[in-house]
């Protein structure tokens, strides 16, 4: 697709350069091949979530592996987050000034996906799916809780869709509640780690998730967990965020290019695809075996990528298009999917029989592509927009500081 060609992104030029994960700073280079994984990644991320309405448990879900793409946005966060800010603190940056940057980068789009999560649940009755009509009040403090980021607790009146999902209005919100916790942890302690305490730290997380996975803490042999309060999904949600994070942050330390491989960004895309499409590894009476194929994607194949990725560079100039497209629309896309998704489970489940595949890929057709116009409008006419006022509003006269 053409790169953007309207008058807002020149004159954002200045604001997205400031913004870590998307854009880095003005007299670095550009990681654009990250940009483009990360959108490759969201737009898995949507099909995953279509084939949910479709399978009957973990285990005979289509592209079975895509939840493992946050641990994947994770990893990329880390190593942005890092690679933006980790030299400024000393010089220019303050803490005040850090965490406006990531809240004026992050929680607009917040903002929005919660808004249309309302909306799309009023479409659907605003009843929770066993149809047990939920009163408008219950519904407008979860929307004032998931505005905040403040998980509801599983099965509370707030629990509007009865689905035990910490942010009921927009599922995935749950990913962006462990990137805020990362990006206080970075502020606040790891920044000021050695790299080998740093590194010690990832080695302890790594263990961690590890024994989670192959020891089907999940119930399900997966790392699929974080989403909701229950069983052992928050602190498992906490492991996944800990170790990607901090691994990301240390490779931006140890980070120098390997040699480039031609067509880096095409390789490294089809690679994620591969890994988060994989089919459930092993079998119901032997989940460890899945456990041990999500713990070597995500503590050594997914480093792996980001570090091919990095050292490449998009040449061809479809390359470099395709790459800056994916990487605007990525975050958005993201943030606001979900809400629709819900309307096309609701469609699906409408009745006892459920919509087979063959007779809903049209709508699921629809919910792909439409998400990727419908963030197209809302990055160009509110996204950035709004960004730029805040960051003109929060951070002009206090740029460096």
């Amino acid at each position: 697709m053409p790169r953007f060609s309207s008058p807002y992104l020149s004159s954002f030029q200045e604001l997205l350069m400031q913004q870590a994960s998307s854009v880095y700073t003005d007299t670095k280079p550009h990681y654009e091949l990250l940009d483009g994984l990360r959108g490759v990644a969201a737009l898995v991320v949507i099909w995953f979530h279509i084939f949910e309405g479709f399978a009957t448990s973990p285990f005979d879900q289509g592209v079975n592996h895509g939840y493992l793409a946050v641990d994947f946005f994770f990893i990329l966060s880390g190593f942005v987050v890092a690679y933006a800010y980790d030299d400024r603190w000393k010089r220019t940056l303050s803490l005040g000034n850090f965490f406006k940057r990531r809240l004026i980068r992050l929680h607009p789009m917040v903002i929005l996906g919660v808004i249309l999560g309302v909306f799309t649940y009023s479409l659907q009755g605003s009843e929770r799916w066993d149809h047990t009509v939920v009163p408008f009040t219950s519904v407008l403090l979860a929307m004032l809780l998931n505005l905040f980021l403040i998980p509801i607790v599983p099965g509370s009146n707030l629990d509007v869709r009865g689905n035990n999902e910490m942010f009921p209005l927009n599922g995935p919100h749950w990913s962006l509640f462990f990137e805020y916790i990362g990006n206080i942890l970075y502020a606040l302690v790891i920044r000021h780690l050695s790299t080998l305490c740093l590194g010690i730290l990832v080695f302890l997380a790594g263990c961690g998730i590890c024994t989670f996975a192959i020891g089907n803490y999940s119930g399900f042999g997966h790392l699929g967990v974080g989403w909701s309060m229950i069983d052992n999904n928050l602190w498992g949600g906490f492991l996944r965020m800990l170790f990607a994070f901090s691994a990301g942050l240390l490779m931006s330390r140890l980070f120098t290019p390997w040699k480039s491989i031609r067509g880096a960004f095409w390789v490294c895309s089809l690679a994620i695809i591969a890994l988060l499409c994989v089919p459930y590894v092993g079998s119901q009476d032997a989940p460890w075996v899945n456990g041990i194929y999500d713990s070597i994607c995500v503590i050594f194949l997914f480093p792996l990528i980001v570090w091919v990725a990095a050292s490449g560079k998009a040449i061809h100039p479809v390359s470099v298009k395709v790459c800056r497209f994916l990487g605007d629309i990525s975050f958005p896309i993201y943030a606001i999917h979900y809400p629709f998704a819900y309307l096309f489970y609701a469609w699906l489940w409408k009745s006892e029989e459920k919509v087979p595949f063959s007779e809903a890929w049209p709508y699921a057709l629809l919910l792909f592509f439409g998400s990727i116009i419908l963030t197209w409008i809302v990055l160009k006419f509110y996204d950035l927009p709004v960004r730029k006022w805040l960051s003109q509003r929060f951070l002009s006269h206090n740029k460096f500081k």
